[in-house]
């Protein structure tokens, strides 16, 4: 029972490897954070390892096991999974890990009948760590799989994407995503469709927002603060932006969040202006957006997005932050004193 959402054309690919013993030794999969790679890569695991005739069964003391994380022949690794353990967030994952990994690969499964090692957020790969695993690539060991996840694979060496089976995991249909949000998780009909928008195509966030309350508020404070940064003058936009690079100084990517919100929200303006509102994302503020619209040209929505574009391009080049956010701030249009709250 594969319990990946959608992603058919993976699927099938490995169901037919499968059914034929044409197993690759290394996979790669590619595709967005929460399209569905590590699922994916666990239901591949107990795959080849499940005790049934049609594997995965997702009911075997095997298949548990995976699910569980208790499988003595499958290892998971990912950035998280690199920390010093001192509370810093680490940047990489280090040569140590992969040598670690390559002496378990050396030895027999122990309980199951394949060894399983999947790598997540291959891209954060050291060069030594990289050069590392591409020699444990270019000589398999009998009975072991190693599937690498990525979101950049640009920033994987070449050689090792050579040395890999690439299978793409692309977005899905918001109406997709609801539907399974609907029928596996019992989600009514309308949120259901709010998360499938909001996810942008990968199910692994709404299936989180669905038991995660949090997530949902985030957002909802988020935009409220963008709303209010929209109708403030300059000082208390200037007083944001410091707040937030000053907030965020450690972890660049709260930023880059925030940022991916705001793009959302002037797309959903540019989309409401153009008399496309079945397309919008934020589809619990469509009112809002209908009245905020009428504030703005074509024109001033267009230059927005695309200052916020630029800001998100100079905060992955690890440009000032403040200095960014305060452009940004700048280029946001004057508007009329709209009502801007959401209630």
């Amino acid at each position: 029972m594969w319990q990946v959402i959608g992603q058919e054309r993976a699927v099938s690919f490995l169901k037919a490897a499968l059914g034929k013993g044409s197993l690759a030794h290394a996979y790669l999969f590619v595709g967005p954070a929460h399209v569905g790679k590590m699922t994916l890569a666990l239901n591949l695991a107990q795959a080849l390892n499940c005790e049934a005739a049609d594997a995965p069964c997702g009911h075997c003391t095997s298949c548990l096991r995976v699910a569980s994380g208790s499988h003595a022949d499958i290892q998971v690794l990912g950035l998280r999974d690199a920390a010093p353990g001192n509370g810093v967030s680490p940047t990489e994952i280090g040569i140590d890990h992969i040598r670690q990994l390559q002496h378990s690969a050396s030895l027999p499964p122990f309980e199951g009948k394949y060894k399983v090692f999947i790598i997540g957020d291959a891209e954060f790969l050291s060069t030594e760590a990289a050069n590392c695993l591409l020699k444990t690539l270019e000589e398999p060991a009998s009975k072991v799989v190693f599937i690498l996840l990525t979101a950049h694979e640009q920033r994987l060496l070449a050689t090792i994407i050579s040395r890999c089976q690439r299978l793409e995991l692309l977005p899905l249909p918001a109406a997709e995503i609801a539907k399974a949000l609907n029928e596996k998780w019992g989600v009514e009909p309308a949120r259901a469709a709010l998360l499938a928008r909001l996810s942008h195509g990968c199910p692994g966030w709404a299936v989180s927002a669905v038991s995660d309350e949090i997530l949902i508020q985030q957002r909802d404070e988020r935009l409220d603060e963008l709303l209010t940064v929209i109708g403030a003058d300059l000082e208390t936009r200037f007083e944001c932006a410091a707040r937030w690079s000053g907030q965020s100084n450690q972890n660049r990517q709260t930023v880059w969040d925030r940022l991916e919100l705001w793009l959302d929200w002037w797309r959903d303006l540019l989309l409401v202006k153009s008399s496309s509102e079945a397309m919008v994302t934020n589809i619990d503020r469509l009112d809002l957006l209908a009245g905020l619209a009428k504030n703005y040209s074509l024109t001033q929505i267009s230059d927005v997005i695309k200052s916020i574009q630029s800001a998100r391009g100079q905060i992955r080049q690890n440009a000032n932050l403040q200095l960014v956010l305060e452009v940004l701030m700048l280029n946001l249009p004057e508007t009329v004193k709209p009502a801007l709250r959401k209630r």
